[in-house]
């Protein structure tokens, strides 16, 4: 396993579907976020307020909704449960689409709040594979303010230590922190463009932001 790619909500399902497409014949495990559909709960959650287990685990269903519906839109596409069953799908030569609720349900290994979303579970899992991590996502990458204001600027290359300072960016607000318990190679890519994607596989120049140390 070369890479975890990870599929921003943002991105379905046109986008998401394109560049998983993109993907076929790369060692490559593609974990899709949640989408409007964890939208809709974190929103219910402000009016009724539910138990942080509930959303966390709710919230992760939601990223196995879209994986199943992206799985069925990519020739060979397969969705698969577990680790070593997308290792297997590699080996035959189709595209492993991982649906998390059970692994996250039975490993538990992140705290249970918003902070928490399907980017540090692709770290988590990134770091379990010894594979690096491409968020792709609906902006170019990680930017000194919000990119919609003036005078943003996109960073080619953040420090995870500063990335600290940032609270929540193109990436959720744990996932600098959890960057030093699960070391991973990042990359931070707009996924509207899959040729950016795979210039960044195959070591060659592009839009992005890296995360790592000096």
């Amino acid at each position: 396993m070369e890479w975890v790619v990870k599929i921003g909500g943002s991105l379905f399902p046109n986008y998401a579907i394109n560049l998983a497409e993109s993907l076929k014949n790369r060692k490559v495990l593609i974990i899709c976020g949640g989408g409007d559909f964890a939208n809709l709960i974190r929103q219910l959650d402000h009016q009724i307020h539910f138990s942080r287990s509930a959303n966390h685990h709710a919230a992760i269903m939601c990223m196995d909704i879209l994986g199943r519906l992206l799985s069925d839109k990519i020739k060979n596409g397969v969705a698969v449960y577990s680790l070593e069953d997308a290792k297997n799908t590699i080996k035959a030569g189709k595209t492993p689409v991982l649906l998390p609720s059970k692994l996250m349900h039975f490993l538990d290994p992140l705290e249970h709040s918003w902070r928490v979303t399907s980017d540090s579970i692709s770290l988590y899992f990134a770091h379990l594979l010894e594979a690096k991590l491409l968020i792709a996502t609906d902006v170019d990458g990680i930017y000194t303010r919000d990119p919609s204001q003036d005078g943003a600027q996109l960073l080619r290359n953040i420090d995870d230590r500063k990335l600290l300072n940032f609270g929540e960016t193109s990436v959720d607000d744990s996932f600098a922190e959890l960057l030093f318990q699960y070391p991973s190679t990042c990359y931070v890519v707009n996924g509207k463009y899959p040729e950016r994607v795979l210039s960044i596989m195959d070591g060659e120049s592009s839009i992005y932001t890296f995360i790592g140390g000096d």
